[in-house]
């Protein structure tokens, strides 16, 4: 599980993630805002943040999923956990 892909950087992973909550094929780009444009309700949010904490092995505080609208602040997110060695993983 987690970090398979080492050798992608965090967009495209978050990219590859976002497919199935794709269904109409929009373009996903770094600004692309995950409530408004991908239509995910909180639901599929926590999800999508759930799927990412197991592939980049990391722990990302509720109170900072707030914060994340658009796929950029997202990925920015994760690499600023990774950089700092935030994980705060634990399973």
């Amino acid at each position: 599980m987690g970090m398979k892909n080492q050798d992608l950087g965090a967009f495209q992973i978050i990219q590859g993630l976002l497919q199935r909550y794709n269904p109409k094929g929009v373009e996903i780009t770094p600004d692309l805002e995950l409530t408004e444009e991908l239509q995910l309700d909180s639901v599929a949010v926590m999800d999508l943040i759930m799927e990412v904490e197991d592939e980049f092995e990391l722990d990302i505080p509720i109170n900072l999923i707030a914060e994340v609208e658009s796929v950029q602040d997202l990925v920015n997110m994760v690499e600023a956990r990774l950089k700092t060695g935030e994980h705060g993983y634990t399973r």
